[in-house]
């Protein structure tokens, strides 16, 4: 503050010995001073911004121009407090108010920043290796970034006016145990619940099956909990700390989302092999619900008890048509066995009855 004066001796001389007009001339050059310098340098940068094939800049140019102006306010009006005739305390209190206000605007400038640039690092994480910041992780990092900031904010607030942080940092750490005992379960899931959105086992839209052969299409994935919704259209709330100890099979993963399915049959002995084997690959062929590619294909399992069982192996697009074309192509081939009088045996069982009761 005192080189900010000194550039500002002659205006000070005008108003020799008249504490108040120099305190107020201060603040009104320093206005001047601050409009003009930030329109000038601010209109250069923005000029070049524009000639950059990329908005980045351009956000982030606008998010810097109002810390930096008030920061030249705030220079010139705590030199202009000091001026006038204002007893120790409210003097000190005035600029105690200003580096405050100085903080909650830097705070503010860096939550937004933050933002914007973990946004361009998860849309953008399909043409670099950073694989940890994606559009599904963006929420938790954004709300660490926002913590962190703020927390710092915090303690350059207390430190301004000389707040001890020792006995807060003391309370602090006596209640984070007191609640890390009494939040252990919702920890735990806050916990899961990183690592999931990290490690994206699954994601938004992929049909799940977990342990317990509950089976769902995920329409959330939180912090605390991933949401389901089964093929009865009930919504299933499970626990990332379960999710994360579960063993979960991801339906739609893999190199494509599409989904085999599996017609299981079986025919008499003596019927004829290529016969069946001819009759199942076209109606998978006429099936619109089978993909061409990869293409269906008949197998020969086993000779079973009473039949020779074959499988029917095809596609389909994605794991929800499932049940829709497992009826289609099980109709398909009991109607079509039908026709060509190609038996489908089923266990029987003969009751032999030794003596009727007396009357």
């Amino acid at each position: 503050m005192e080189n900010f004066e000194q550039y500002l001796a002659p205006l000070l001389a005008y108003f020799d010995g008249e504490p108040w007009p120099q305190g107020i001339a201060i603040m009104c050059a320093t206005f001047l001073f601050a409009s003009i310098i930030s329109w000038f340098i601010f209109r250069i940068l923005k000029f070049l911004t524009s000639k950059t094939k990329s908005f980045l800049d351009d956000r982030l140019l606008a998010i810097a121009r109002p810390p930096i102006y008030y920061s030249l306010l705030m220079t010139g009006f705590s030199a202009g407090v000091n001026r006038m005739p204002l007893t120790d305390k409210l003097t000190d209190y005035l600029i105690f108010g200003f580096k405050t206000l100085g903080v909650i605007i830097w705070m503010i400038a860096l939550v937004r920043v933050s933002k914007i640039i973990l946004q361009q690092l998860a849309w953008g994480a399909g043409n670099n290796n950073v694989r940890l910041i994606q559009p599904q992780t963006l929420p938790l990092f954004d709300n660490v970034s926002k913590l962190l900031i703020v927390a710092v904010a915090v303690y350059i607030i207390f430190q301004i006016w000389g707040v001890d942080m020792t006995a807060w940092l003391a309370s602090a750490g006596i209640v984070g145990i007191a609640v890390g005992f009494a939040a252990k379960d919702t920890l735990a899931n806050l916990f899961s619940g990183v690592f999931i959105l990290a490690d994206t086992p699954y994601k938004i839209g992929d049909y799940i099956v977990l342990d317990g052969n509950q089976r769902g299409k995920v329409t959330h994935i939180g912090l605390r909990s991933t949401r389901l919704i089964t093929r009865g259209d009930v919504e299933v709330t499970v626990p990332n700390s379960i999710m994360g100890n579960s063993k979960v099979t991801n339906q739609s993963g893999g190199p494509h989302p599409k989904f085999r399915i599996e017609v299981k049959v079986g025919v008499a002995y003596g019927t004829d092999i290529d016969q069946v084997d001819d009759i199942l690959m076209r109606i998978a062929e006429n099936e619109p619900l089978v993909t061409k590619s990869p293409e269906p294909r008949v197998r020969f399992r086993t000779f079973g008890a009473s039949s020779l069982d074959f499988e029917l192996l095809c596609w389909i697009e994605n794991p929800e048509l499932r049940g829709r074309t497992l009826h289609k192509l099980n109709s398909a081939v009991y109607k079509r066995f039908n026709e060509e009088n190609i038996e489908i045996p089923y266990a029987k069982q003969d009751l032999y009855i030794k003596e009727l009761p007396h009357q």
